[in-house]
């Protein structure tokens, strides 16, 4: 077993990138599975995934036993994310990066945002995963054409997904391995992976699923039987030190008094980027979580509030229900306590949602909004926006990074509506979220290490708070 280490001004960290030809290969199953086998072995294994999504890291933190990390070029400068990635593994034996969409596939036709870029950025072996049904000898011209798109990229490995017979297998191995020079590190018969469970609006996240454990062993133990354990260990052996940054996104200095800020934490709100909680938490945060869905009031002496993105529209009966948890909020809003919140939690702050049955379920009603479900998305995407007023954390004009991913419309329900940001849009410019005095509330989520700033302010504005004497008591 090797440690990830210091040599000299240089770390050496074993690691892989697990890359797919498409969605919807089997990146996501593949990864959580290969990370659950190797820490059954007993190796410390840290998880990452390419780009914004907040649900897969869930699975590979239950896989692993350690907090699963975005990498994602756009949210952070590449410095930034090369620096993440250094900082998250240390102490570990080996990094698995579970990429996005197909390895090549980016924001734009540069390939920025992509598999690819980051694999570069990180200077690691990439294994390929291939769906061969239907597939024969033509494998062999996909991934030799994936070989030779980029001589930067280093495929070092191919993982064969849904082979439907041993005779099915040799056509494929053989060509590949004849054609390219790089070896198929693994096969895995259609069907031989246990299902990760999904709806409508994609896979169940992690936290909303009482047998998670169970089936994220399960998926280790078939991935084991599957693959070529030791050949892909050597594979990410042979991965080369990464430089040391010069410089630092995270303070030098740790504040010694903490500025406590409750965190909405439970099936219903989830969706947090576990860098972006260090680094606030490096300015001297300290985290309170609750619960929106099963606590009464908000939770005592906090500085500030964060309600992150999720599913609220799941949970509706339950929130909705939760009256004094409601009015715990909104009460403390009013009161003049910092509050930040993305998506799900703009959602929960409006003055209520309309589901897609057309039933109305009232809410926090701190934002003069509703909110509608839509059938189809809303929102996707990237969005470089532009803040549209003066409050605690944002000034207007300045420019901030997002991701934006939902089903809901907010409807202002006032003439005049303080919107947080805009960018343009197709034939106008789209306005998004609500930004006045204490509260920022939007559709966007950021990444504080690409948000410095308004991270920053943030913190300032709950340290104020606390120093006022205003933290007090939570209220029912």
């Amino acid at each position: 077993m090797i440690n990830c280490g210091i040599r000299g001004e240089k770390m050496v960290i074993p690691r892989l990138v697990i890359a797919g030809i498409k969605s919807g290969v089997g990146k996501t199953s593949i990864a959580t599975g290969l990370m659950a086998a190797l820490a059954r072995r007993g190796w410390r294994v840290q998880g990452f995934k390419v780009g914004p999504d907040y649900i897969d890291p869930g699975f590979h933190t239950v896989a692993t036993g350690r907090a699963s990390r975005n990498l994602d070029t756009f949210l952070v400068p590449p410095e930034g994310v090369l620096e993440l990635f250094l900082r998250a593994s240390q102490g570990c034996d080996l990094a698995i990066v579970e990429g996005v969409m197909g390895l090549y596939d980016g924001r734009l036709e540069d390939g920025s945002s992509s598999t690819a870029e980051v694999a570069k950025l990180l200077k690691a072996p990439v294994l390929l995963v291939v769906d061969v049904a239907s597939l024969g000898q033509s494998a062999a011209a996909l991934v030799l054409g994936f070989c030779q798109l980029d001589p930067q990229i280093n495929i070092a490995g191919v993982i064969l997904n849904r082979v439907s017979s041993n005779r099915h297998l040799e056509l494929v191995r053989g060509p590949i391995e004849k054609a390219t020079g790089v070896p198929v590190v693994g096969w895995i018969s259609k069907g031989a992976l246990p299902a990760l469970p999904s709806r409508h609006l994609g896979l169940v996240p992690a936290l909303e699923q009482e047998g998670i454990k169970g089936d994220i062993e399960r998926l280790g133990l078939a991935l084991e039987a599957s693959l070529n354990l030791e050949e892909i260990l050597k594979i990410a052996r042979r991965a080369g030190p990464l430089p040391r940054p010069t410089e630092t996104c995270f303070p030098s200095k740790f504040p010694v008094t903490k500025v406590p800020i409750a965190l909405a934490w439970d099936k219903a709100f989830n969706f947090y980027y576990q860098d972006g909680l260090d680094y606030l938490s490096a300015l001297g945060v300290e985290w309170i979580p609750f619960s929106p869905l099963k606590e009464e009031k908000l939770p005592d002496g906090i500085a500030g509030l964060v309600v992150g993105g999720g599913f609220p529209e799941v949970f509706l009966p339950e929130l909705a229900s939760n009256k004094r948890m409601l009015h715990s909020v909104a009460q403390a809003a009013a009161q003049g306590l910092p509050l930040y919140a993305e998506c799900g939690g703009l959602m929960y702050l409006s003055r209520g949602l309309r589901d897609h049955n057309g039933r109305y379920w009232p809410l926090a009603g701190v934002i003069p909004a509703l909110c509608r479900m839509e059938e189809r998305l809303a929102g996707m995407g990237y969005r470089q926006a532009r803040t549209l007023r003066h409050t605690l954390y944002t000034r207007p004009g300045e420019m901030v990074r997002g991701h934006e991913f939902h089903y809901s419309r907010l409807q202002p329900l006032q003439t005049f509506f303080p919107w947080a940001y805009s960018w343009p849009g197709t034939a106008s410019s789209i306005f998004d979220g609500y930004a006045f005095n204490n509260i920022l509330a939007s559709y966007l989520h950021l990444h504080w290490v690409g948000n410095t700033k308004l991270a920053q302010r943030f913190v300032e504005a709950c340290r104020r708070y606390q120093k006022l004497g205003r933290g007090g008591k939570g209220r029912g």
